[in-house]
């Protein structure tokens, strides 16, 4: 089989680049040349599309869409006929906001779409398992990259991509779109007020996700012709295929098996946890740096398939004696806890698509608080970041090269918190993180678990020695 990274450029290539790119002016370099000249702001970004499942086709791609920024002229699948109906969702999409769809092109592989000349910029919309070395392929390959979240699988990918991001001078955006969640921005709103003191000295910090159930194990299944399920796999082991790992061959928008597989997710603590991490870590201002201490505990079904945590409890400690704890059974968002009162903040039952878990806050409201007055919209002085949709602000920042809501560097630490966290649970006992060398003090177990092997021809870790 062909080596994934054989079309594209290499790392000796990149950190060449990158070497001359430090010596002359950045802005020229990076921004796609298509976005340049007097007629620039006409110019509409060119995407692609990679990976064609359920949160591409009801949130990805209509976001894309309707910022009315972009022209989405690829899209790409492993399964043949989810590319093809992505293709055709994208069509219908544009004749939805009564606009004619661009020439569409349908890849099954990603190379061929990262060698488009044409093409400034990705979305990746992959199982988890694919993030890290998607997203480096297409850094390689000179795109800017919007990227659903969780930001990596590991930690060590996760610093590979997030150094990898940075030196290239990328437009990247992690899809933790609570940052510019509407119409009311209840998050950025919440964060404010914890940064502007509303709570007092905050002391806590609760965070509630939902979990996955677990099934029996299903028999093998032959594969299916449209699927080109080596590459599915990417860097995990083979193993035999069933539908129930992989995704529905029937229904793109019914919730695919490979998010309760630990191969290809860690379960809620990283699919939902990634967004209410972020969200913690923006109230808590520590965007860019992590957690001491951490202590965790889970139940971990024995099946081979369906086998990501269950209930589970995990507690943190951050800088300024500031605790964390993330349970099941907290209400679903993110509760700021302090001297003074507290405020909490969910998504108040909006799903993403049909097939998430119920997001439960309880009796309380998408903004609540101990006291009314604490959500005093006056007097705000430290603000946030504003954005008024995600894709759309990376799209803006795309032909503006300015820096998006949420970069790599904060995509890679939200992430990384939730990755420590499971790590804790799977090894059931206490472990000291140290933040900024990005390892455990003393714990050869723990660092071991922060890579995985990765199955040749693929991974990110390969593709960067290339």
């Amino acid at each position: 089989m062909q080596i994934e990274a054989a079309h594209l450029i290499t790392r000796r290539d990149f950190l060449r680049r990158a070497a001359v790119a430090s010596a002359a002016p950045a802005f020229p370099l990076i921004v796609p040349s298509r976005l340049l000249g007097a007629d620039a702001p006409s110019n509409r970004v060119r995407v692609g599309h990679i990976g064609c499942g359920r949160i591409a086709t009801v949130h990805d791609m209509p976001e894309v869409v309707k910022a009315d920024l972009a022209d989405v002229v690829a899209v790409c699948d492993v399964d043949s006929k989810r590319a093809a109906a992505g293709k055709a969702t994208v069509e219908k999409l544009y004749r939805d906001h009564k606009a004619r769809p661009p020439e569409i092109s349908v890849y099954g592989n990603y190379q061929e779409l990262l060698e488009r000349k044409d093409i400034d910029a990705v979305v990746i919309s992959l199982p988890d398992h694919w993030h890290a070395q998607m997203a480096l392929a297409a850094t390689l390959a000179g795109k800017d990259i919007y990227l659903q979240k969780p930001f990596t699988m590991t930690l060590a990918e996760g610093i590979l991509v997030r150094d990898a991001v940075v030196k290239s001078g990328r437009i990247f955006q992690i899809g933790s779109q609570q940052r510019s969640w509407g119409p009311d921005h209840q998050f950025r709103k919440a964060c404010e007020f914890v940064r502007n003191g509303r709570v007092g000295q905050l002391r806590r910090v609760e965070i509630g996700l939902p979990i996955d159930p677990t099934a029996p194990d299903d028999p093998p299944q032959p594969v299916p012709p449209n699927l080109n399920y080596d590459r599915w796999l990417g860097s995990t082991e083979t193993v035999y295929y069933t539908e129930q790992r992989v995704h529905s061959q029937r229904d793109v928008l019914s919730r695919p098996g490979w998010l309760r597989n630990e191969s290809y997710c860690l379960g809620m603590i990283t699919a939902w946890g990634a967004h209410h991490f972020d969200t913690a870590h923006w109230g808590m201002d520590c965007e860019l740096s992590g957690p001491g201490k951490v202590e965790g505990r889970a139940e971990f079904p024995k099946n081979a398939i369906w086998n990501v945590h269950g209930a589970y409890e995990l507690e943190l400690l951050y800088p300024r004696g500031v605790h964390m704890h993330v349970s099941d059974r907290f209400p679903t968002g993110v509760k700021f806890i302090g001297d003074e009162g507290w405020i909490f903040v969910t998504r108040e039952n909006t799903k993403m698509t049909a097939s998430d878990p119920n997001a439960v806050p309880g009796n309380l409201k998408k903004l609540d608080a101990s006291d009314p007055k604490l959500l005093d919209p006056n007097g705000v002085k430290v603000e946030l970041y504003r954005s008024s949709e995600h894709h759309k602000n990376w799209l803006e920042c795309v032909k503006s090269r300015q820096t998006p809501a949420a970069p790599a560097t904060v995509a890679h630490r939200s992430t990384s918190a939730c990755i420590v966290g499971w790590i804790s649970m799977k090894l059931g006992r206490p472990l000291t993180w140290d933040a900024e060398k990005e390892r455990f003090l003393n714990d050869d177990q723990a660092n071991a678990m922060l890579t995985r092997p990765e199955r040749a021809p693929y991974g990110a870790a390969r593709l960067a020695r290339t």
